[in-house]
């Protein structure tokens, strides 16, 4: 008789991590318990909890619930990069956001972390071609969460949007990894130019809040810009920004400022 091997089933420990903080968020304070099942408990792994998040929250009376989530379960089908885009970004909320402390939090309540996820849908359909159908999820990204995020713009992996209000991207930017911004940041154009017009960001860079970044430059890998700075020159790998227009005002003063998340100028650098 041949022998029958035992079926090795999938980990995944951000999931089960997930699972158990909504278990336990549930004991706390039963009249979540629709909340947390319906979100997280109900669904099979992350890519299912996301997608259900994703048609729950952009449904209207335009396109219901039932279809968003028939589109959103076949972008993760499609493109496994999306749940492990996801999962990059919520580690990187919960490792620099201090008001973080459960990985339920950007899934349920950050609508920063939820945006975000909804570009990455919209940026699947635009590359499939189905240009309409990406706009319409960019507009309803921008009327649910004030974060308005160009579907053709290209972001990287291990991206935190904090607080998430008035976030502009357009639709040439590129946003490398593990880059943190936060709330009223615009990466924008400087006119009616067309063609590549919008701003490169490096990986590990971190851009203040209400910072506004114009034009076809680059910002440097690693880098700083103040909070409230207008940036409309190349900033130079490493450096720390600031003003209107800005202008270099020292070094970042770490190897990884959007980690480290430290927006304060050291001694030597302009107040």
């Amino acid at each position: 008789m041949a022998e029958i091997k035992p079926r090795l089933t999938e980990v995944d420990p951000v999931w089960k991590r997930i699972c158990s903080e909504a278990e336990a968020a549930v004991a706390d304070e039963p009249l979540l318990g629709g909340l947390m099942h319906m979100s997280l408990l109900h669904h099979g792994g992350l890519d299912d909890a996301l997608a259900y998040r994703f048609a729950l929250k952009l449904s209207s009376g335009e396109m219901s619930e039932q279809l968003l989530r028939e589109i959103a379960d076949a972008a993760y089908a499609d493109d496994p990069g999306l749940g492990k885009a996801a999962r990059a970004d919520l580690m990187a909320v919960y490792d620099r956001d201090p008001a973080c402390h459960r990985f339920i939090q950007p899934i349920l309540f950050f609508k920063g972390f939820q945006a975000l996820q909804a570009y990455r849908v919209a940026h699947h359909l635009w590359t499939e071609g189905r240009l309409d159908m990406a706009y319409f999820v960019q507009m309803r990204t921008s009327e649910m969460f004030g974060v308005d995020i160009h579907p053709a713009a290209r972001l990287g992996q291990g991206i935190m949007i904090d607080h998430a209000h008035s976030i502009v991207i357009g639709e040439t930017a590129v946003v490398g990894d593990n880059v943190s911004m936060l709330h009223s940041v615009t990466l924008g154009g400087t006119g009616k130019e067309e063609g590549d017009r919008h701003p490169k960001i490096g990986d590990g860079v971190l851009i203040g809040a209400g910072a506004k970044v114009l034009g076809n430059i680059t910002v440097g890998c690693c880098s700083r810009i103040a909070a409230g700075s207008v940036v409309l020159q190349d900033v130079p790998p490493k450096s720390t920004v600031a003003g209107v227009p800005a202008r270099i005002v020292g070094e970042a003063g770490c190897e990884q400022p959007s980690v480290t998340m430290d927006h304060r100028l050291g001694n030597g650098e302009a107040n």
